[in-house]
């Protein structure tokens, strides 16, 4: 069993095990190859959070695919600033492609919905949605999301790619914040 964790000044305690994500992620990757085969989709990561998910879930599908990165951003400390920002953009050609967004977490929703009429304007066959976590009660934009691994409480987690102003997204299991 994985301990309580402090990063920077709080503490964290388990939430999610190693097994339980990997187990939900080849569940994901199993649906996705079923209703992908011969679409050849991109998978389209949002940086920083999703690139273990991504990776994890990107070793799991038997199809013919591709992927690459974006980064969008809009959290500082364990708040949402509420603006989004794009630091690296999309330099792949999204007409008549199919594309999955892999996010690590949803909450507020703003950051996808900011970004999706930037990747509908490049005319994809279609655009899914694949995320690890999502937070319902703290959702103010609704997303259609195709393919979700855990609903969570709106309780602010680290770890699997998720940070704490840097630092927690190196622990291969999600803790969620103490208290």
């Amino acid at each position: 069993m994985y301990t309580t964790v402090q990063v920077h000044d709080k503490h964290f305690i388990p939430y999610l095990s190693e097994a339980v994500i990997q187990e939900k992620i080849g569940e994901l990757a199993a649906q996705i190859n079923t209703e992908y085969a011969g679409k050849r989709p991109l998978f389209l990561a949002i940086l920083n959070g999703s690139f273990m998910f991504a990776a994890d879930l990107f070793k799991q599908i038997t199809i013919d695919a591709e992927i690459s990165f974006i980064k969008l951003a809009s959290y500082k400390g364990t708040k949402s600033t509420g603006q989004v920002l794009t630091a690296i953009g999309l330099d792949i050609d999204l007409h008549n492609r199919h594309v999955i967004i892999v996010e690590d977490i949803i909450d507020t929703g703003k950051t996808l919905h900011s970004f999706l009429p930037q990747l509908h304007h490049q005319q994809p066959a279609s655009v899914a949605l694949a995320i690890l976590l999502h937070k319902p009660e703290a959702t103010e934009y609704p997303l259609h999301i195709d393919y979700c691994c855990f609903s969570i409480p709106n309780k602010f987690v680290v770890g699997y790619g998720l940070d704490y102003d840097g630092l927690g997204r190196n622990f291969k299991e999600i803790y969620q914040l103490q208290g």
